[in-house]
């Protein structure tokens, strides 16, 4: 009978019993289904009369299917019911109607059957990865990694139980085929989509080219992979065809145009990175693909688009390679409307692999941060009027000629004057407001000081506001005929940017409002070339940063995701996740769905490296600091023949010991490269390539930088990477501490440190046989107490605490 396939015989008996206690009148239950479509659980959710009964939606919405009885024995749906019915379609939710002594059911939308979800096997999964597995086969240095089995295993439990797994794992441990071999597996058991994410463009090659390929012979299974770029990334063949319309308008850079155009005829997927040299970022900004200029389906170039190519290779791969940044902007996008069911940026997905786990909060604090600066409004006003040489364009004239209003091009004109006007009138008081500062904070402590430069934001904001009102007035009296002109969808989008600055320009006026938010300006330097078309050297921004992204991540990430995994080598402050946590709202999660575990590396720390701190050395606060450093490099370089990277935390200090260090090395053979000198990339591969060669970096050069082997055996980190206290945003995230009671120092500074600490003594020992020092200048770390939380969450090795000369003998000797 269909009632019994329908019902388990447990369920009917409760429904005919819920029935009987309501008096034979209707009832609303809400049911559970398996895999086979037997609903096997209900709740009762309410109780009506003898031809009605209200649904209760909370109930409804975590069921399967929704069941009514109508008492008549007559189960045809009324209207009411069909509505209903359509209602728990659109969640994918059957309807029933069964009699009152449930021995016959009429179904009126079919529910959808749950998806049977097949669990990865830990100790299978694991073994690919052991010495009696197919790495240890196809590998001819193979050596078992036992902290990488482990992970192995802990990263299978996270996809089975949709947990929330944190896990550090040492270099060496092999954490991306820890985390690669189970992802690929799941993908291709469930066919669902897994989203790795990383923080550098260097790990999402390696993972695309190398790692992936090598996995995929592990498993001994194909599994389709991409590596998702974004959209600005391409070449779009529409504006790039325009823009060769408006040739005479750039003829300076006539010959990389038509080598760009070239180029796009013969490329396989319309990459800049594919370009064999670097586009002017100004001309590749006005040929690239950028989603709100998009045309979709109206575009007559939609067949051979490049990122339509990506899209649809990204709708059918198992495993999306991104970077945090786009992540986090599918992320914003889905919170704003997309859903977690459909296409946003990327595909939907529910697993997510944070790979260089340490910096999503800087990530996530970086891409919902918004800015306002000369530069960015001009370049959108500039698309709408700009007068080159002796002619007018812009979209404003297009649009006049296609709309049948009066012409208002003389009006946009004018506005955008005054606009430019409010600009400059805002950056001198800007200036006047800074002083001699680079940056400063609104909030109620410097308030008064920003009463005039919030008047010009006002102006700013409405000159802004009445140039976008105008040409939408314009844009408004074109004919539906005309509405598929691309000049239309590329100054709606200029429109839409504009309208983001307004909005920004609205939260600066009422900062008090956003205490969510922090609101600061900074003074930029204009490279030399640019500067010398302007009066001041400097240009002003104005920007609104997330005080705490934790409720961001655990409301777009968290909440909605069913496994995330965040791995990294430096998550831990002194063998706890505490910080790291809370500050990426992973304390939001129940307790219960957190895993977490720290994997040590198999590399010999204590017999290849030892980490020295110069006894002699002043304190960083010393007048004689500076003078200190200088001298002791250079005779440290000495010492090790080069193969060192000294990582600063001020790119002043940086610039002049670099000076002194060429100038005393002249005549020593080794070269001295600096952060700055060449990009990253030709620097790394000149320092590698170069084994007498020694880099002097900052920031950025604190991570991500893998040199194994002879051409590194010196790290020296010049101070302690403390944050400093006057960045905007960090003496806000302090003041939020201490408004709650706590002390910034140590909840906040102190474990910063520690995490780029870490990655800077990180950058030494790349593999089991490298050697080497790693010496800190910093004196601080042994002499103050906070610096045991430093020393203690490092890899064990020996310490050196003595004077300089001691310390020179041991480089040499090592």
């Amino acid at each position: 009978m269909e009632i019994n396939r329908r019902f388990s015989s447990a369920v009917r008996d409760e429904m005919r019993r819920q029935i009987e206690n309501a008096g034979g009148n209707e009832v609303f239950f809400a049911g559970i289904i398996n895999e086979e479509g037997v609903v096997v659980s209900v709740k009762t959710g309410a109780r009506g009369t003898s031809d009605t009964v209200p649904v209760n939606l909370s109930f409804a919405r975590e069921s399967s299917v929704l069941i009514h009885n109508h008492p008549s024995g007559v189960l045809h749906p009324s209207g009411a019911d069909l509505m209903v019915a359509q209602q728990a379609s659109e969640r994918a939710q059957g309807f029933y109607i069964i009699n009152n002594s449930v021995s016959d059911v009429y179904v009126v939308m079919e529910p959808i059957k749950p998806t049977v979800i097949k669990k990865l096997d830990t100790e299978e999964t694991a073994n690919f990865l052991s010495s009696g597995g197919s790495l240890a086969k196809i590998s001819d240095n193979f050596e078992e990694r036992p902290s990488q089995i482990e992970l192995v295993k802990e990263i299978s439990k996270t996809f089975n139980e949709e947990s929330v797994g944190v896990f550090e794992a040492g270099t060496g441990v092999g954490k991306s085929f820890a985390y690669l071999v189970p992802s690929m597996l799941w993908a291709l058991n469930n066919k669902e989509r897994v989203v790795i994410s990383t923080g550098t463009i260097n790990l999402q090659q390696q993972l695309s080219e190398k790692d992936i390929p090598l996995a995929e012979k592990i498993i001994g299974k194909k599994v389709k992979s991409i590596l998702v770029k974004g959209r600005q990334n391409y070449v779009c063949l529409r504006r790039l065809s325009e823009v060769g319309n408006e040739r005479d308008l750039f003829s300076e850079e006539t010959e990389i145009f038509d080598k760009i155009a070239a180029w796009s005829k013969e490329s396989a997927n319309g990459s800049k990175s594919d370009l064999s040299f670097m586009p002017p970022e100004n001309l590749w900004q006005r040929v690239n693909s950028e989603a709100d200029a998009c045309m979709g389906m109206r575009c007559r170039f939609r067949e051979k688009c490049f990122v339509m190519k990506v899209r649809k290779e990204a709708s059918d791969a198992n495993i999306l390679i991104v970077n945090h940044h786009m992540l986090f902007a599918d992320i914003e996008s889905r919170m704003n409307g997309a859903g977690y069911d459909d296409t946003a940026v990327l595909p939907p997905y529910k697993r997510i692999i944070f790979d260089e786990a340490h910096g999503i909060e800087d990530a996530a604090t970086s891409f919902f941060s918004n800015s306002l600066n000369r530069f960015r409004i001009l370049k959108q006003l500039n698309l709408i009027y700009r007068q080159r040489k002796s002619s007018s364009t812009g979209y404003v004239f297009t649009l006049s000629a296609l709309s049948k209003i009066e012409d208002k091009s003389d009006l946009v004109k004018n506005e955008i004057e005054r606009t430019k006007e409010s600009l400059s009138k805002l950056e001198e008081e800007a200036a006047f407001v800074l002083g001699k500062e680079f940056n400063t904070r609104l909030f109620e402590g410097s308030a008064p000081r920003f009463t005039s430069l919030i008047q010009k934001i006002v102006a700013l904001q409405k000159n802004l506001a009445t140039v976008t009102g105008i040409m939408r007035e314009i844009i408004e009296g074109i004919d539906e005929d005309n509405l598929d002109e691309s000049v239309i969808y590329e100054s709606k989008a200029v429109l839409r940017r504009l309208d983001t600055m307004v909005e920004t320009a609205q939260n600066f006026v009422s900062w008090e409002e956003h205490s969510e938010s922090v609101f600061w300006m900074a003074a930029k330097k204009l490279p030399p070339s640019i500067a010398k078309n302007f009066d001041s050297p400097f240009y002003y921004e104005f920007n609104e940063t997330p005080l705490d992204i934790a409720p961001l991540m655990n409301k777009g990430v968290f909440e909605p995701m069913k496994t995330i995994v965040c791995t990294s080598a430096t998550i831990s402050i002194n063998k706890t996740f505490d910080f790291w946590k809370k500050r990426v709202g992973i304390n939001f999660v129940e307790k219960e769905r957190v895993k977490q575990g720290e994997f040590i590396s198999p590399f010999p720390y204590e017999k290849n490296m030892f980490f020295a701190v110069p006894s002699d050395a002043p304190f960083p606060d010393s007048e004689n600091f500076q003078d200190y450093i200088e001298d002791s490099i250079v005779s440290m370089i000495l010492a090790a023949g080069g193969k060192t990277l000294v990582l600063f935390t001020s790119y002043d200090s940086l610039r002049h010991a670099c000076d002194t260090a060429r100038t005393r090395l002249r005549s020593s053979g080794i070269t001295v490269l600096k952060q700055g000198d060449d990009d990253r990339f030709r620097l790394l591969s000149q320092f590698k390539d170069d084994v007498s060669s020694c880099l002097f970096a900052t920031d950025s050069f604190w991570e991500g930088v893998d040199v194994p082997g002879n051409s590194l055996s010196l790290v020296i980190i010049v101070k302690m990477p403390f944050g400093v206290p006057s960045d905007p945003v960090f003496a806000a995230r302090s003041e939020q501490i201490s408004k709650k009671g706590g002390f910034p120092f140590m909840e906040l500074s102190v474990p910063q440190a520690v995490i780029k600490f870490r990655q800077g003594f990180g950058r030494l020992i790349r593999r089991g046989d490298d050697t080497g020092a790693v010496v800190a200048l910093d004196r601080r770390i042994i002499e103050k107490s906070y610096g045991k939380v430093f020393t203690q969450s490092v890899p064990k090795c020996e310490i050196v605490y003595k004077p300089l000369i001691e310390i020179l003998n041991k480089i040499k000797n090592n």
